[in-house]
């Protein structure tokens, strides 16, 4: 284990599957106390439980944290259980339908306001007092999509923008409380979300992703916490405000840049964490319960 985040408590915001599993993990390994909070059918109590197996330190939280007194309640939560809370990593969202606009569903379209947008409104506005206190910092998750917009997932994309400005909103009006605040960019990522077999992409698309990004292939959701952990330490001190992009190089690729990368960049890394749940999550519109 690191020691990066030692003495540290974080949240972690759709902690359950893919990227927010490796957040939680890499987290716990770097000496964080790590609260896995999610929707009540996300498998937080088992990463929690896996943390705990390993040596880390965890908790989990479920709710629908789209509800200010739910929000509010995870937060409570950290510091009643650890002190205090340094880290808020908004990494909740949804990414539920691929189709033109004129066939995108209203219903799709106000599942991912409430949990890509609202969700980083009420966490971060429920979490400041505490950062305001210990000099903390928050990472959102944006997204390429937020950036460039992409065809067929247009709401998802505008969605991911609001995170990106009100991030760097949020940055310039903290820093007087010396709180900072970032926004981590993936672009396809191997998890469920990029599967045509168990996320909304249908093959076409799947096929686009990787060709269409420098390294030919999908990121890790490791690959996207070694960014989240840089961020969220004390090594990154000096940045505030800043969108990182961990997305193969997409928004500057020409083309189907993949087919021509290099064979060793087309080669996943083992990585260190022990992942269950790359390929869970939320890729339809479930109630929550």
């Amino acid at each position: 284990m690191g020691n990066r985040l030692e003495g540290k408590v974080a949240i972690v915001t759709g902690g359950g599957a893919g990227i927010g599993e490796a957040i939680c993990k890499k987290f716990a390994k770097e000496g964080a106390s790590v609260v896995v909070a999610g929707l009540p059918d996300d498998p937080v109590e088992a990463v929690a439980k896996e943390i705990m197996q390993e040596g880390g330190t965890a908790i989990h939280f479920t709710g629908d944290l789209s509800l200010w007194p739910v929000a509010q309640s995870c937060v409570d939560l950290a510091v009643k259980q650890y002190g205090k809370l340094d880290i808020l990593i908004n990494n909740a969202g949804v990414f539920v339908e691929t189709n033109y606009l004129t066939d995108y569903s209203e219903e799709s379209f106000d599942y991912m306001m409430k949990n890509n947008v609202k969700t980083t409104f009420l966490m971060s506005k429920a979490a400041l007092p505490q950062l305001q206190k210990t000099k903390g910092n928050i990472v959102s998750a944006g997204s390429e999509a937020g950036v460039l917009g992409i065809p067929q997932n247009a709401p998802y994309g505008g969605t991911k923008g609001f995170v990106i400005a009100f991030t760097k909103g949020l940055a310039a009006e903290q820093a007087a409380y010396g709180v900072r605040c970032n926004v981590v960019g993936p672009g396809p990522i191997d998890t469920a979300w990029t599967h045509k077999e168990l996320g909304p992409m249908d093959a076409k698309m799947e096929k686009l992703n990787k060709q269409a990004n420098l390294t030919g292939r999908r990121g890790t959701p490791e690959e996207v916490a070694n960014v989240y952990l840089f961020l969220a330490s004390d090594e990154a001190s000096f940045v505030t405000g800043a969108h990182y992009m961990v997305d193969g190089g997409i928004t500057i690729a020409k083309g189907p840049a993949g087919e021509e990368a290099d064979s060793s960049f087309k080669q996943e890394p083992t990585g260190e964490l022990n992942l269950q749940h790359s390929m869970e999550g939320h890729t339809s519109i479930r109630k929550e319960s």
